[in-house]
């Protein structure tokens, strides 16, 4: 019932229909005054004898009686209806100054928070994406409307802030390696650095993480525009870690890292079946794999686990857990681990584009998966990825 009366039309129905009633309770009461007042004024001028009989007709209840209205036509003075036209001006005069002033009070009621927001929208075309629009007394729909544009104001407060942060981290990270090659280029052609194998090889290696860079960039563009191209299809998710897996197997043991691999028993069984791109699937775990040789190595030890589960809707999905057993996330990144160029205040980013985990997000959900971090049974760092499975 509450949340009914909360309705913009219910509230608004329900004060017109008590302005009318007020409005006709008016027009009835300035009846009844005109007509008292008329009957009193004739009543006074009634000689003593025929008032008297009035008063017997009245105390027998006969005032509609004959009698009674022969005394009416014979001592009843100018215009029958003049009380009636009287009750009419004296119920407009009162009415019409009272509806207008309720149906001023309820526009105002009503349009106040709109008000806030047309002043609120203005502000925000100029710039300010710090203005508010204020509730003031309004609830229910009104209420809801103002949270619901306040919050879209706050995701453009929050969307341009990442926009301003990712063009300045992206021209930070463009700017280390073009001055790299940019020093050393015009020492070679100064004579200052000669010209061998290992320079050309660091010249190489620069060219080479811009290129990484500007790719993993072109692919995060792509997702957030809704183009990105994948060929999605039937695909045994359990099936593509374990070759992932495989070939980055030597790599794990340059590093002396012990490797724990779940995978369901019997692959190919439909089990671990998702809607997927298998390129894009095999650049997600290789980023998460990748980011654990980078930064948590010295935990010497990799998990990977792939499971079918059910969510709490008792929905069908394949789970991918990649954990490991490194230092974890750092506390300011805990709450925004996918955040492109995230990294550590203070702390400078020595390998990898920043866009890795970034990557991770994109891809994941424009394929109807989710993506969350959380820390591992060892301390550091896990990773799970849920999609929908298939039958």
């Amino acid at each position: 019932m509450a949340l009914g009366l909360n309705r913009i039309w219910v509230r608004f129905g329900l004060w017109i229909t008590a302005t009318v009633l007020v409005t006709i309770g008016a027009l009835t009461a300035g009846v009844l005054l005109i007509s008292e007042l008329q009957y009193r004024a004739f009543y006074k001028h009634l000689p003593d004898a025929v008032r008297t009989e009035m008063d017997t007709l009245t105390a027998q209840d006969l005032d509609d009686s004959p009698r009674a209205l022969q005394i009416y036509s014979e001592y009843w003075g100018g215009d029958l209806y003049f009380g009636e036209k009287w009750s009419l001006l004296v119920g407009l005069a009162v009415s019409l100054p009272f509806g207008l002033g309720v149906g001023f009070w309820v526009s105002r009621r009503i349009t106040r928070p709109l008000a806030s927001m047309v002043e609120v929208a203005k502000r925000i075309e100029a710039g300010d994406l710090g203005a508010r629009a204020v509730k003031s007394d309004a609830h229910g729909e009104m209420a809801a409307m103002i949270d619901t544009f306040n919050g879209m104001v706050e995701a453009l407060e929050t969307l341009e802030s990442e926009r301003k942060a990712t063009a300045a981290s992206i021209s930070h990270e463009l700017r280390t390696p073009l001055t790299v090659l940019q020093v050393r280029l015009h020492a070679l052609c100064d004579g200052v650095i000669e010209v061998s194998p290992a320079e050309l090889q660091v010249l190489l290696a620069q060219s080479a993480h811009l290129a990484r860079l500007v790719d993993d960039l072109h692919t995060l563009s792509m997702a957030d525009a809704g183009q990105l191209s994948l060929n999605r299809q039937r695909l045994d998710l359990a099936d593509l870690v374990g070759e992932v897996v495989e070939h980055i197997h030597p790599q794990l043991q340059m590093h002396d890292m012990a490797l724990s691999l779940n995978l369901p028993v019997e692959l190919g069984d439909g089990v671990a079946d998702i809607n997927a791109d298998a390129d894009r699937m095999r650049q997600i775990v290789n980023n998460l794999i990748g980011n654990v040789l980078r930064h948590a190595r010295d935990g010497r030890w990799l998990g990977v686990s792939v499971a079918a589960e059910s969510n709490a809707r008792g929905e069908a999905q394949v789970v991918l857990r990649i954990s490991d057993a490194g230092p974890g996330l750092p506390a300011e990144l805990r709450s925004h681990p996918f955040q492109r160029f995230a990294q550590a205040p203070g702390k400078r980013r020595k390998e990898g584009s920043g866009l890795g985990l970034s990557i991770v997000k994109a891809l994941t959900t424009s394929q109807g998966g989710t993506v969350e971090a959380d820390a591992s049974e060892r301390g550091g760092t896990r990773f799970i990825l849920r999609f929908p499975r298939i039958r």
